[in-house]
């Protein structure tokens, strides 16, 4: 749209002092006579522009012009309201949609019925997530300690962190924040926390690490996975790993690899497909899944 690119080239300028039209033609994917009327246009609109000849030359607003630095254009505003959006469905209110009206007051076209991206971030646990939620939101903003009992694969404990970022990721929520029993910073997972309190403490803020949302990167891997696994469960790999975690082989089946964190989660993953799976490797972890399919088979009372 010519608005949004009209939007855009101001936007360089209060960026960089001077750009050229050619520049300008370039980043827009236009040709530079449509730059240079777009930039006719700009003056017309009362926003004096000023172009110069020469090596150094180029187009530039006027020195002591006084324009407000943040231009967004239609397509910004929609995605800015999407995110808006999305927060209401998780957080249990329509404070956001009040926001929602104050920033695009005057808008109308923004607020239209339809947009064409809906985000909901809401699950069955919205009734105990919203409340957690709000009040981590509050413990960051007035740096107060938090603590929960937290129950993970190793085991159940009591933590207390200073609370830095509440990140949506792998369809859950977490909080980040440095863990003072750990000393040293943690991901915790929101569904996991109960007896969830903020503290009265208050923290000094530590520069939080460069957020990174490579799961290896956050996670210790440690169990290199191959397990074949029945063609017609092709879906299920491509929805929860993605079309390159196996390889198709001769006979139809699916070789899958990949690496998991914990033990308990690739047991309880390769059973879920009942006979549909083999686990390949690691072999000892093969051996121990065969042992434990043999107690349960004693304990349902079935010899093999």
């Amino acid at each position: 749209m010519k608005i949004d690119r009209l939007i855009g080239i101001l936007s360089i300028l209060l960026q960089q002092e001077k750009v050229t039209a050619p520049y300008l033609a370039e980043k827009f994917e236009v040709s530079r006579r449509t730059i240079n009327r777009d930039i006719e246009d700009i003056c017309k609109a009362g926003i004096p522009l000023v172009t110069t000849q020469g090596t150094n030359g180029g187009i530039a607003i006027m020195e002591g012009y006084k324009l407000d630095r943040t231009v967004l254009t239609s397509s910004d505003m929609q995605s800015i309201l999407a995110g808006l959006r999305s927060l209401d469905s998780v957080s249990g209110t329509n404070k956001y949609q009040q926001l929602i009206e104050k920033i695009s007051a005057g808008q109308s076209n923004v607020l239209s019925s339809n947009s064409h991206i809906m985000i909901d971030l809401s699950s069955w646990y919205k009734s105990s997530l919203a409340p957690k939620i709000e009040l981590i939101q509050d413990a960051i903003e007035n740096r107060r300690l938090i603590s929960f009992q937290y129950y993970a694969p190793g085991g159940e404990s009591l933590r207390t962190i200073e609370p830095y970022l509440l990140i949506f990721q792998w369809t859950s929520w977490y909080v980040k924040g440095y863990c003072l029993e750990r000393e040293g910073w943690r991901m915790f997972k929101l569904n996991r926390m109960l007896e969830l309190s903020r503290c009265t403490e208050s923290f000094e803020k530590r520069e939080l690490p460069p957020y990174d949302p490579e799961q290896k990167n956050i996670f210790t891997l440690r169990y290199e996975v191959e397990a074949l696994i029945s063609p017609d469960m092709k879906w299920r790999l491509i929805e929860e790993f993605g079309a390159d975690s196996f390889i198709e082989q001769e006979d139809g089946m699916l070789l899958f690899h990949f690496w998991f964190a914990d033990k308990e989660n690739l047991f309880g993953w390769i059973i879920s497909f009942g006979e549909k799976a083999e686990l390949i490797k690691p072999e000892e972890l093969r051996d121990e899944l065969a042992d434990r399919f043999g107690r349960l088979a004693q304990k349902y009372g079935r010899v093999f």
